[in-house]
């Protein structure tokens, strides 16, 4: 003879793949957890993000002597016709604070590599331009950078997956910055 059982207390239910992303979520209030898969990606894009700018940033100091940011800041205002940029506009490029741009634009200025100028006018707007000192050392710097970029990203993926790459970067910085804008930090 057997017996029926009632309903189990707490069903499990399995995350079905054919559900779209905004019916994945639970009662209102409740979290979206992350499926299997998207805790596997998003775990690998939290250990890519922090072990890539750490391996590139060890490879700079260890062969130039200057930190990756060093390196950004001196490679953007290279790419500048007349090697100099607002710092405002370089700490965007850079992906920084100006607090931060400007405390290592100050040691960049220590070492002869860039010099700071105000800028005419309102307000407190200022320019940053590479020295001729500062032009040679990203020179110096760039080929073993550009290997290290080769080595730990570029030459491991197809040109299919690094668009897919480019693309997810750039979709999850204009969250970001949409993000920023509507708190008013933009």
């Amino acid at each position: 003879m057997s017996r029926e059982r009632g309903p189990d207390p707490q069903p499990q239910e399995p995350d079905p793949p054919s559900r779209s992303k905004d019916q994945q979520s639970g009662p209102v209030g409740e979290p979206r957890w992350l499926t299997s898969e998207e805790r596997a990606a998003w775990l690998a894009v939290v250990g890519m993000i922090a072990r890539l700018p750490a391996a590139l940033d060890a490879q700079l100091r260890r062969e130039a002597g200057i930190s990756l940011f060093e390196y950004m800041v001196m490679a953007v205002l290279s790419e500048q016709p007349d090697w100099s940029m607002q710092m405002s506009q370089i700490a965007r490029d850079a992906s920084a604070s100006l607090s931060r741009l400007s405390h290592n634009a100050r040691r960049l200025e220590q070492q002869g590599y860039l010099e700071r100028t105000r800028c005419p006018g309102p307000g407190r707007r200022t320019n940053a331009t590479l020295t001729q000192a500062g032009y040679e050392k990203v020179a110096q710097a760039a080929p073993g950078h550009v290997a290290a970029v080769r080595h730990l990203l570029i030459d491991l993926v197809t040109s299919e997956q690094l668009g897919s790459v480019r693309a997810v970067a750039q979709a999850v910085l204009a969250q970001i910055d949409s993000a920023h804008a509507c708190a008013g930090e933009g």
